[in-house]
């Protein structure tokens, strides 16, 4: 028993083990071409067959040799267990199958002497969700009529941009007449609901494609002014020299990948761009910059992008910004001044316990030009991260943005600098209750990613099922630069998708505001909100009812 290798790695090591039943294979072939991992292989086995054909037992044994699917097993072709195996194959003989007693995150880095890295969000159980334990409670009836959702007008508009107070709006009375003295901060009044930024590298360029198109028929079409945040690494000059590019905002991230494109274009611009975006930090990996590895950066990507065919590793933070008021002064002086003051600049940082102190000090800004800070928090997702930063990193959405709200309401100065809060928004598919919820507890608006994603056709989830976007091999076509997998996704279905569920949301929403008696979007009502959890109720300050 001495040559026993107990120390290799096994397949009850894995977090997905292939369940194949053999008398239901025809070998036709298809799970191991459609798997993008390689982590199936056709094999053969030996098998030994004991028959009698007398009257009396004599039995006879002969051994064959049969063709199998046989699953793979190392730490580079490992199952993810997203199950195109058994979506495409035509008997139902294989399948993926959670395996509750792996230790493979444990023993790839025994083995690699690096960091386990994937996409996705965090795989730990933060238990029920918070925003699952509050209910619109405070519904009008004989005291207060409610509106009716089918007829009634809404205006469900959210701004982009430094919003002044009524004693510092610049106007003047002439010949009966009133007029602005001076120019205003730029505003943008949008829809609540902004598709987050994940960037064209990250993205496959059809998924990219087809985000854009959504984006552009929910506005041109459906009257809905949705906007779309481009991440970091720039956008084609296609777009950038288009008339949709004022439906896109645009980002830029510690790495500045792509701006010089940018900056390149704007003389060829035919529209301002929605808004600028400067990402201080995401909810995935606080405190860590972008990564988008080599086998993701295809030749348009770094054509965009401006760079060789390697890993892309933005820094933690942005080189040159190291305090807040510096901040606000790269601001003024850069990204409002290349525009002209024509277009609202915001922030985003990641949730965390500092993000009050940041955005008490940007209420303060004397410029006027802080035009949005959005918060993302612990449950937002990622292309590619340490598994130990998605995990053990971050702060709850609810709750931070509660503190910031609450932090601009003692300062009097709630709704001047937009809140925009994201971060696992949409988990449960219901998009429009969050949006709403996240709303009364303060929120201007939300952002989303994640379910952007799963409208398309992603495999995955947060318990550990595919979480391969890191890798360049999305089964779907959704995250990946290979042209054959990329062929999978369908553009004009997945645009048809989200502008389906946006024409759902505005449905949505307007059947919660209705009943509570509001018109327009119930930003800071906290008096709508009811927990069934005590110790939530207390922390956010809204009702408890059990």
């Amino acid at each position: 028993m001495a040559t026993v290798k107990v120390n290799e790695l096994s397949r009850d090591d894995l977090f997905w083990q292939i369940e194949y039943d053999t008398h239901r294979c025809t070998f036709c072939g298809k799970c191991v071409a459609a798997c993008p991992f390689n982590a199936i292989e056709a094999g053969v086995e030996k098998r030994r067959k004991v028959t009698s054909e007398g009257l009396t037992p004599t039995p006879n044994v002969k051994f064959e040799t049969m063709p199998i699917i046989k699953q793979v097993v190392n730490t580079s072709n490992y199952c993810r267990g997203c199950g195109i195996c058994e979506k495409v194959c035509p008997n139902e003989a294989i399948k993926p199958v959670r395996n509750p007693d792996n230790k493979f995150a444990m023993k790839i880095r025994g083995y690699t002497g690096s960091s386990y890295t994937r996409g996705g969000r965090s795989n730990l159980n933060f238990g029920d969700r918070v925003l699952d334990k509050i209910v619109v409670g405070r519904i009008s009836q004989m005291t207060d009529p409610s509106l009716d959702a089918q007829r009634h007008t809404f205006d469900m508009l959210a701004p982009l941009g430094r919003v002044l107070p009524p004693e510092k709006l610049p106007f003047e009375i002439n010949d009966g007449k009133i007029e602005i003295s001076t120019k205003t901060p730029p505003v943008r009044w949008i829809y609540p609901v902004i598709i987050g930024d994940m960037s064209i590298g990250a993205l496959s360029c059809r998924m990219w494609e087809a985000l854009s198109i959504a984006t552009a028929y929910l506005n041109e079409q459906a009257g809905i002014p949705v906007r779309m945040c481009s991440g970091e690494g720039g956008m084609p000059l296609r777009l950038l020299k288009s008339k949709y590019l004022k439906y896109s905002i645009l980002q830029i991230a510690s790495g500045h990948f792509g701006w010089n494109r940018i900056v390149a274009a704007m003389p060829d611009m035919q529209e301002d761009p929605a808004g600028v975006l400067i990402k201080i930090g995401q909810g995935a990996k606080p405190g860590d910059g972008g990564l988008l590895q080599a086998k993701k950066v295809a030749r348009h990507i770094q054509e965009i992008r401006g760079v060789p065919k390697a890993d892309l590793l933005s820094p933690p933070n942005h080189q040159g910004l190291y305090s807040i008021e510096e901040s606000v002064q790269k601001m003024f002086l850069s990204f409002n001044a290349a525009f002209k003051f024509r277009v609202p600049v915001a922030i985003k940082v990641s949730a965390s316990a500092t993000s009050v102190s940041v955005y008490n000090n940007l209420l303060r800004d004397p410029y006027n030009i802080v035009g949005g800070f959005f918060l993302d928090g612990v449950l937002g997702g990622t292309g590619a991260a340490h598994e130990v930063s998605l995990d053990h990193t971050g702060h709850p959405i609810v709750s931070k943005l509660r503190d910031c709200y609450n932090a601009a309401v003692h300062q009097g100065k709630q709704g001047q600098i937009p809140l925009w809060a994201g971060g696992g928004l949409g988990m449960t598919g219901n998009l429009a209750a969050d949006t709403i919820k996240m709303t009364c507890l303060g929120a201007n608006g939300i952002f989303t990613g994640k379910l952007m994603l799963q409208l398309a056709g992603c495999v995955g989830n947060d318990n550990g099922k595919c979480n391969a976007c890191n890798t360049g091999l999305c089964p779907v076509g959704i995250c990946t630069q290979n042209p054959v997998l990329t062929r999978r996704l369908d553009v004009d279905k997945v645009a048809q998708n989200v502008v389906n569920y946006f024409l759902a949301l505005d449905s949505e929403v307007k059947k919660i505001l209705a009943p509570i008696g509001n018109s327009s979007l119930p930003v800071g009502r906290s008096d709508a909100l009811v927990s069934t959890d005590k110790a939530i109720a207390d922390k956010l300050g809204i009702q408890y009812g059990c």
